[in-house]
């Protein structure tokens, strides 16, 4: 096969895996510039790719554990805590570092408790997920009696408004993650093996997989992208709001099964999240620009992720 026809090949195969869902995404941009002449500037351009960066690395964790089959509901919640585990270290007087580390300390804290309590008691992880997102909602409010805290912080707080090489330094840490996730998941053996756990449960386990330790890392790694999320949202906001991440675990669902990311498991791609973020990052923000109550925006991608899971459920007949 010559170098051109591989290239061909290879340009069929992405067009045939994320051409339709492209082909949504541009669809979606154009009925928002109709309606609103502004939607398509440069300036709300650039809104929306940082509101879809802290959508973005949520739906990569959140990928990982759909992955496997599993799922997790708290990474609204760990959003939240770590936004306000690094407004407390600033409080007490600790540097940018320091408070960074702890924060994905935080994260990787609540991501082992999910993946002990899913893996090691046999739990489901959706039981442990809604009553881990209500344990760590509870904890936001501690430090501060449920107000909000503020970040100070000149290093943290220009994550979220300074650039970098003429774009906002929050989109090079999305670039560097999805480059992250996507060779992690994509060219080494541990996304082999999630893959197959995902797939096929007992393969993975007479393969000598470690499905348990697997699983619990997978809940870690799922923590620390919703910890660096919430870093991403404190920065922007200049504080740690203890509703901060609310119903943003439904985005990094809708995001990943938007996808392609199989609910059975076995089945998904960083890509595919990635465009899905946007899909997602683009309907919130065109719904808002036309002024759209939240509680009608919740019921569309309510509708969205309904849609989504039909479609793989029909994928899933069609090859049957």
């Amino acid at each position: 096969m010559s170098q051109n026809q591989a290239s061909n090949v290879l340009l069929m195969k992405i067009f045939k895996q994320y051409g339709g869902i492209f082909l949504s995404l541009i669809i979606l941009c154009v009925i928002f510039s109709i309606m609103n002449p502004r939607f398509m500037s440069v300036a709300n351009f650039m809104n929306v790719l940082q509101q879809v960066a802290v959508i973005a690395i949520a739906a990569f964790g959140m990928t990982w554990v759909i992955l496997l089959g599993e799922i997790d509901l708290s990474i609204g919640s760990i959003i939240a805590v770590a936004g306000m585990v690094g407004a407390q270290c600033f409080a007490y007087g600790l540097g940018f570092a320091p408070a960074l580390v702890l924060t994905l300390l935080a994260g990787a804290l609540m991501g082992l408790i999910n993946g002990v309590l899913t893996a090691k008691l046999l739990l489901p992880s959706f039981i442990v997920t809604v009553a881990t997102m209500g344990i760590y909602r509870g904890l936001v409010s501690l430090p501060t009696n449920g107000a909000p805290a503020m970040i100070m912080n000149e290093t943290w707080t220009a994550i979220g408004t300074e650039s970098f090489l003429g774009f906002p330094i929050i989109i090079w840490i999305v670039l560097v993650l999805f480059v992250f996730n996507q060779v992690l998941l994509g060219k080494t053996t541990f996304g082999r093996r999630a893959y197959l756990t995902g797939g096929n449960r007992e393969a993975a386990l007479y393969s000598g997989i470690k499905v348990d330790r697997l699983k619990i890392t997978i809940f870690i790694i799922s923590g620390v992208m919703a910890a660096i999320s919430g870093v991403l949202l404190s920065a922007r906001l200049f504080s740690a709001q203890t509703n901060a991440g609310t119903s943003y675990e439904l985005d990094a669902i809708a995001a990943a099964v938007l996808g392609g990311t199989s609910l059975a498991g076995g089945v998904g791609t960083m890509v595919g999240t990635l465009i899905g973020a946007l899909i997602i990052g683009v309907m919130n923000n065109g719904m808002n620009m036309l002024s759209v109550p939240y509680f009608y925006q919740l019921i569309v991608k309510g509708l969205v992720i309904l849609v989504a899971v039909w479609l793989d459920v029909r994928a899933k007949q069609a090859k049957r």
